[in-house]
This record gives structure tokens, C-alpha cells and sequence, in this order.
């Protein structure tokens, strides 16, 4: 979600990839995986201009969030979504899971943000619940 006082135009940029489900957790409700494909990423590199080093540095003295650095972080994190959406689908998957972001600093300008995942192949679980036993 795009912090408020982002144009609406702009908030759009930041819909989830529809062509690839992406989840945070090992398994999808509902599906089945049928093939593990592997490990995959969506990486990005992203330096911060000078003029926002410059505010940010001010905006420092007086404490709280410095939204400049927030939309930053949201765009790349994002793009890295992207990305890894991307690469899972070039690997032939349609899902991803377990996945996760890492988040780095290279130099004292630059930003890393890795998303990563395991590339799987799902499709709809038609079989029927089977009971559970605890004999």
C-alpha cells in the first residue's frame, strides 16, 4: 500500500504481480504443488540522490519517519517483486512460496533489496479433505 499522499496514478505501480501467486508461506490453501523448480530472486540496487540525502539528513534532526526514504524502500521492495515474479516464470513456475526479502547497504548511498523464494508449480487441490486420527 502506497503511503498516503501518493497520487492515485502512482499507487498503482504498486499492485501485486498477477501473473505469478506469491506467497510467504510454504504451501498455497486450496492447491497442490505438483513440481519444485528452485530458488528464486528478484534482485535491485538503488542509490539515493543527493537531494534526498540532503533532506533526509535534515528531516533526521527533528525525529520521526522520513517518508522520503519510505517511498524508496516501497518502490524497490516492489521492483524486487517484480523481478523475482519475473524469474520464476522464466524457471516455468506459476507460484512462488516461502518467500522473504533481504535488505542491505552498499556503500553510504546505495540500497540492496533482494526478494527470494522457491519457484513451484500449483494447480487447484480437487481431492477430498481427508479425517484426521490422532489414534
Amino acid at each position: 500500500m502506497s503511503p498516503p499522499g501518493t497520487p492515485a496514478d502512482e499507487r498503482l505501480l504498486y499492485t501485486p504481480p498477477t501473473d505469478v501467486m506469491i506467497v510467504t508461506t510454504p504451501f498455497v490453501p486450496g492447491y497442490k504443488i505438483t513440481r519444485v523448480i528452485g530458488a528464486t530472486f528478484g534482485l535491485i540496487v538503488r542509490s539515493r540522490g543527493l537531494g534526498q540525502n540532503i533532506w533526509a539528513f535534515f528531516r533526521s534532526w527533528g525525529g520521526g519517519e522520513i517518508k522520503v526514504y519510505t517511498l524508496l524502500l516501497e518502490q524497490v521492495r516492489h521492483q524486487a517483486m517484480e523481478r523475482l515474479s519475473a524469474h520464476a516464470k522464466s524457471l516455468g513456475a506459476n507460484a512462488v512460496i516461502s518467500v522473504g526479502f533481504d535488505t542491505s547497504e552498499m556503500g553510504t548511498v546505495m540500497t540492496e533489496v533482494l526478494a527470494y523464494g522457491t519457484a513451484v508449480v500449483i494447480e487447484p487441490d480437487v481431492s477430498q479433505p481427508q479425517p484426521v486420527s490422532l489414534r
